[in-house]
């Protein structure tokens, strides 16, 4: 007589995700407190995957140097250029690649297109479309912890805000909305 051996079942969170292996870009837009972070976090536990922040890396590069919107842009502009081939050589690889770096308006979002395209690789611009009053909550909350390299108050927020930019069908993303 068989034994029926008892199958492990393993709980939902825990499921290897299932998608395709190939190669893809992962781009993120929202405001300031959406939780493009948190979500590159998430997306980079996929294997071989790469995960490169912005906020981050300009912290270790430029520490102390980033003071206004001016400082910020320039410095942005400096990294994206310096990190360009780098990361299409290794979305050429087979390597994915999770860019925690604000695609907020349209010009942000072709340096992203800039990407994929060389590596002929496919990509998804994920949108978290956060009302101001939640995204504003989140700073505040991140701002007391001290965890992330930069802090932003309400008004710094109200001013970066006015220059985000939705993504539009338009631009030809492959968007994924994410909504609370």
């Amino acid at each position: 007589m068989l034994q029926e051996t008892p199958q492990e079942e393993t709980p939902p969170s825990k499921e290897p995700d299932s998608r395709p292996t190939e190669p893809v870009l992962y781009l993120l837009a929202g405001k300031i407190g959406a939780g493009k972070s948190t979500l590159a976090a998430k997306l980079a536990e996929r294997p071989k995957t790469f995960l490169f922040s912005e906020d981050v890396l300009l912290n270790e590069l430029y520490p102390g140097e980033i003071d206004d919107i001016s400082d910020y842009i320039r410095s942005s502009i400096r990294l994206k250029y310096a990190l360009k081939d780098h990361i299409a050589r290794l979305l050429k690889s087979g390597f994915s690649v999770v860019l925690d770096f604000p695609a907020n308006t349209p010009d942000s979002r072709r340096w992203g297109r800039e990407l994929f395209e060389t590596a002929k690789v496919p990509h998804e611009l994920h949108f978290l479309d956060i009302p101001n009053t939640i995204c504003k909550s989140r700073l505040r909350a991140r701002n007391k912890t001290g965890d992330h390299p930069y802090k932003a108050s309400d008004a710094e927020f109200d001013m970066f805000s006015r220059f985000f930019i939705p993504p539009m069908p338009g631009e030809g993303f492959n968007v994924i909305r994410h909504v609370k």
